[in-house]
């Protein structure tokens, strides 16, 4: 016996020809989404941000448990502390905590400890991730699949911003716990992505990178 009232399914279906340009289009718009580490500092309406959020809200989520928070960073001394403390992180990542092959790997794309972009973009979200979350009665109330609900939900929120016009860079110091102090959030969510959000700087350039072919990511099995 479900919980639950059930209600209509909202679903429009589309003639096959109108399918293929959606997809394509689609397709089209999310290739050009890039990561980008020069942004501007103008201002993004705030509207904007929150209804990328919303859309983010929606993905799928183990047992509907929606395990994920949402911090949203505007203000600038804010936003500098952040910066300080995630150049901090890198530092010592670059420094001690990777190995030579992740090195490697890194060099070309010209990544370093310097994290400007953390101060210079008009918005910061750090994304919390929430392995259960507690009452007003004190009682624990665990999620499932937290880890993949989690991204799911991150990825909405990246291409609703593409597709609003904005620019985004995932941004993952290790460790982030600085991030539950400075966004103050309690100790049991575990910060799981900082994400810059705004415009390009002008002129901004990205690493003449490619992606790997629909015949190497995928299989058909008919």
């Amino acid at each position: 016996m479900s919980d639950y009232d059930f209600i209509p399914l909202e679903f429009t279906a589309l003639a096959a020809p109108e399918m293929q340009a959606r997809a394509a289009e689609f397709y089209q718009n999310i290739k050009r989404r890039r990561s980008v580490r020069n942004f501007s500092s103008r201002s993004v309406p705030r509207s904007v941000i929150e209804n990328a959020l919303r859309a983010a809200g929606t993905a799928p989520s183990g047992a509907n448990k929606q395990p994920w928070h949402f911090a949203v960073i505007s203000n600038p001394d804010v936003k500098r502390e952040i910066r300080l403390a995630a150049e901090e992180e890198e530092r010592q990542f670059y420094s001690t905590r990777a190995t030579q092959d992740w090195l490697d790997d890194l060099a070309p794309l010209g990544t370093d400890e310097q994290k400007p972009f953390l101060q210079t973009a008009p918005y910061l979200i750090a994304i919390f991730l929430q392995k259960f979350t507690i009452d007003e009665q004190g009682e624990k109330h665990k999620h499932y699949y937290t880890a993949e609900s989690v991204g799911l939900a991150c990825g909405f929120l990246i291409a609703a911003l593409h597709d609003a016009g904005l620019a985004t860079l995932t941004h993952t110091p290790s460790p982030m716990k600085f991030l539950n102090k400075i966004c103050r959030r309690p100790e049991h969510e575990r910060p799981y992505m900082l994400l810059v959000v705004g415009f390009p700087e002008e002129g901004a350039e990205v690493p003449d990178i490619t992606k790997k072919s629909l015949a190497q990511i995928a299989t058909f099995i008919e």
